[in-house]
C-alpha cells in the first residue's frame, strides 16, 4: 500500500495545477489519472488564453480573473503561450448597441481594449471579412493546453509530486464519514493499487460527478460537449473574436501553422462524448463565415470535440451555465476529506488550484503561501546548450523543440549526441528521432498516440501519413518497443487520426485521406485484407 497526505484525482489543468501547489508548499501527494496526461478537456479546447474580453458582460467578475491569470500564466509558462493579442470585430450580423456593453464591461474588468481602425485591422489581418463595421484590439494569447499540463507536471515532480497515469480510481475508502483512501487499477497492467490518504481532490473535470458518486456523493455536474474544426493553414495572425454575446463558432485562434475554428455547445450524458459531427462542422463554417468570407475555401485538416464540465446546481444547461468555477467541500454534506473542484476554463487553471489547496491547507492545519505565481514551470534553456543542440537539430525548428521538451531537453540531448544521425521523422512539426526516442523509453509512455501528445508527432498536414510508418520502424531499429507490436500501433494511431478526418471529408482532405489509405491498406495491407490472385 502506498501512502501520502493528499490524492488528487484527474491530471487536466486544474489537477496537475493542484498537485504542483501541494508539492510547492510541502505537502505529500499523488495524482492520479485513468488516461495520459492531459486526457480530457484541457486537450480538447481551442487553446485560447482568454483576456476575459468575452465575459465582460455576462459574467465581469471571471473576466477580470482571466485577465489577471492571462497575465501570471504569460510569465510562468512562456513556453506554452504565443502572444498574439486578439481582434473583437462587429460583422453586419452583430448589433452595434452591444459595443458600448462591451467597452463599459473592458473598463470595468481592467481589461485593455483600444479601437483600431478597419483600414489598419485589414492590413494586419488580410484575410478578414472587408464588411467589419468595428475591430478592438484585446490581449487575449494563445496556449498549448497540453504543453501547459506537461510543464505543470515537471514543475511538480521537481517539488516531489507523484504522477500516475494511466491508474483509474475505482473506489474511496471511507470510514466514519471520513476519507482513508482511494484504490485504484493500472490499465495496463491490471494490478490493483490502494493510497491511504487523509484528503482527496476530485479534479476529474467532466468525470468528476462520476468519483463523487464512489463516495457517496451526488453533484450537479453536467457535461457539454463542444466541436471544433482544424483548418491545415495560418490564415490569421491573431486570435479573431465576434463582437457579440458569445456562442457557437465566433472565435478564431491561431495555433502554430494552423487555425482553430470553435466551438458548439450542446449537452451530453457521457463525459466522453467527444465525436464531433458533420452537421457540426457545417454549422461552424456558417457561423465564421461573416468573419472570414473564404472559409469554406480553406483545407480542413481535422474535426475534434472535448467535454466541459458544467456545474449546474440550478438546472442550467448549455451557454446558460455559469463557466465560472465552484470548489465544494463535501464536509457540509457529512464526508470530511473529500473536496470537489468543477467548471472553469484553463485561463483560469492556477487560480483554481490555489483556492482548492488553500482549503486543503485548511484542513491539514498547514500555512505555507501558494507560490505557483512566482517561478516559472520550467526553466529558459541557456545559449550554450542551445548552441550545443544546434549541431543536431534543424535551426528552423531549433527554439520550438527546446520550448516544447523543457525538463527534457538535456536528456533528448545526450541522445542525439550519441546517435550518428538525428533525421527528421515527423517534418510537418519538426520532431526528430532522439526526442521521439527519449519520450518513447519514458515509462509512462505506450502508444504511438502518446508520443504524439508529448511531441505532436503527426499533428501536421499529413496526419500521420507519413510520420507515423517511418516512427515505428525507426523505434524497432532502435531496439524501442511499445506496449503492442509495430503493426498495430500504426493502425490504431491512423484510427485516431482518422477519427477526426472523416467529418470533414472534401476537397484536399479527401485526396489525403485517399493517398494514406492507398499506402496502408493497399501497398502495405495494413488492415490484412486478402488479395486475390487474378486469373
Amino acid at each position: 500500500m502506498l501512502e501520502t497526505t493528499v490524492v488528487v484525482i484527474g491530471c487536466g489543468a486544474t489537477g496537475i495545477g493542484a498537485l504542483r501547489d501541494l508539492s510547492m508548499r510541502g505537502i505529500p501527494a499523488i495524482l492520479l489519472e485513468q488516461g495520459g496526461i492531459a486526457h480530457g478537456t484541457s486537450s480538447r479546447f481551442h487553446g485560447l488564453l482568454h483576456s476575459g474580453a468575452r465575459y465582460v458582460v455576462n459574467d465581469n467578475e471571471s473576466a477580470r480573473e482571466c485577465i489577471e491569470e492571462n497575465m501570471i500564466v504569460r510569465r510562468i509558462g512562456r513556453q506554452c503561450v504565443e502572444e498574439t493579442e486578439g481582434f473583437f470585430a462587429l460583422t453586419p450580423q452583430d448589433d452595434p448597441a452591444y459595443v458600448e456593453k462591451f467597452l463599459e464591461g473592458c473598463r470595468t474588468a481592467g481589461i485593455s481594449a483600444q479601437e483600431v481602425e478597419v483600414a489598419e485591422a485589414l492590413r494586419l489581418e488580410p484575410n478578414l471579412s472587408p464588411q467589419v463595421r468595428r475591430v478592438f484590439r484585446v490581449p487575449d494569447s494563445c496556449v498549448d493546453g497540453f504543453r501547459l499540463v506537461l510543464h505543470n507536471a515537471m514543475s511538480a515532480q521537481r517539488h516531489g509530486g507523484q504522477v500516475l497515469t494511466y491508474h483509474e480510481a475505482t473506489g474511496i475508502q471511507l470510514s466514519n464519514g471520513r476519507v482513508q483512501g482511494v484504490t485504484a487499477v493500472n490499465r495496463h497492467t491490471g494490478e490493483r493499487v490502494e493510497i491511504a490518504c487523509q484528503v482527496v481532490v476530485n479534479a476529474a473535470g467532466s468525470w468528476a460527478g462520476h468519483i463523487a458518486g464512489m463516495a457517496g456523493l451526488d453533484v450537479s455536474l453536467s457535461p457539454d460537449r463542444g466541436t471544433l474544426i482544424v483548418f491545415n493553414h495560418r490564415f490569421t495572425s491573431r486570435v479573431i473574436n465576434r463582437l457579440h454575446p458569445s456562442g457557437d463558432g465566433d472565435i478564431f485562434v491561431p495555433h502554430g501553422s494552423i487555425t482553430i475554428l470553435g466551438t458548439t455547445s450542446a449537452p451530453t450524458d457521457r463525459p466522453d462524448d467527444t465525436t464531433p459531427t458533420t452537421k457540426e462542422v457545417l454549422r461552424l463554417l456558417d457561423i465564421g463565415e461573416p468573419l472570414f468570407p473564404q472559409v469554406r475555401q480553406y483545407r480542413i485538416l481535422r474535426a475534434f470535440a472535448g467535454t466541459r464540465p458544467l456545474y449546474t446546481p440550478g438546472g442550467a444547461s448549455g451557454r446558460k451555465a455559469s463557466r465560472n468555477f465552484h470548489i465544494v467541500d463535501h464536509a457540509d454534506e457529512g464526508l470530511e476529506g473529500f473536496i470537489s473542484i468543477f467548471g472553469g476554463k484553463l485561463t483560469t487553471y492556477r487560480l483554481m488550484a490555489e483556492r482548492v489547496t488553500d482549503r486543503v491547507c485548511a484542513k491539514l492545519g498547514h500555512s505555507a503561501p501558494c507560490k505557483t505565481a512566482d517561478g516559472p514551470l520550467v526553466h529558459d534553456v541557456d545559449e550554450s546548450t542551445l548552441k550545443r543542440a544546434a549541431r543536431f537539430f534543424p535551426m528552423q525548428g531549433l527554439r520550438l523543440m527546446a520550448d516544447r521538451l523543457g525538463d527534457d531537453l538535456p536528456g533528448v540531448l545526450e541522445l542525439a549526441e550519441k546517435q550518428p544521425d538525428n533525421p527528421l521523422l515527423c517534418e510537418c512539426e519538426m520532431v526528430s528521432m532522439a526526442e521521439i526516442e527519449y519520450v518513447a523509453r519514458q515509462p509512462s509512455i505506450f502508444s504511438l498516440t502518446d508520443i504524439r501528445l508529448r511531441t505532436r508527432l503527426g499533428m501536421g498536414t499529413c496526419q500521420g501519413a507519413f510520420c507515423s510508418l517511418r516512427t515505428v520502424g525507426a523505434l524497432t531499429e532502435h531496439g524501442v518497443h511499445l506496449e503492442r507490436k509495430p503493426t498495430d500501433n500504426v493502425r490504431r494511431f491512423l484510427q485516431e487520426r482518422w477519427g477526426g478526418l472523416r467529418f470533414a471529408l472534401w476537397g484536399m482532405q479527401a485526396r489525403e485521406m485517399e493517398l494514406s489509405r492507398a499506402i496502408y491498406a493497399a501497398t502495405l495491407n495494413l488492415d490484412g485484407a486478402e488479395h486475390e490472385q487474378d486469373c
